[in-house]
């Protein structure tokens, strides 16, 4: 990575190729910590975890890393999927049961908006 250092009336300015300024961007966005999510579910005294509460656990999980590798807000997604922004916010904390059609709307805008992003990565 050639990078330059630039300042401009006082302020220190980092300059570098595109393909690179991109490529730290996807590397951010992959960036999501386990405190951001909703925790997992412990073991119950027959070894096994409560299969529901795993189950939005889990979705969530999905959700959040996807939305957040495609840098997208939840508004932004919940705009795009067409359900009210608290809908995405109790699904994405484990809060609620999502309806199979709430969901399908996520995944099919969370899917959209990675095809776009395969688009817009080719084309530079």
């Amino acid at each position: 990575m050639n990078v330059r250092m630039l300042e401009f009336t006082g302020r220190r300015f980092v300059q570098l190729a595109e393909r690179d300024y991109l490529k730290l961007v996807r590397q951010a966005r992959m960036n999501v910590t386990v405190e951001d999510m909703p925790s997992l579910p412990v073991k119950g005294p027959d070894g096994n975890y409560p299969a529901l509460e795993h189950a939005r656990a889990a979705l969530a999980r999905d959700i959040i890393s996807t939305r957040r590798r495609l840098g997208l807000s939840q508004v932004e997604l919940a705009r795009r999927a067409g359900i009210p922004p608290e809908s995405l916010n109790r699904v994405e904390r484990a809060r609620t049961n999502p309806t199979i059609k709430t969901v399908e709307k996520i995944d099919r805008a969370l899917k959209a908006a990675e095809k776009n992003a395969a688009k817009h990565i080719t084309r530079v």
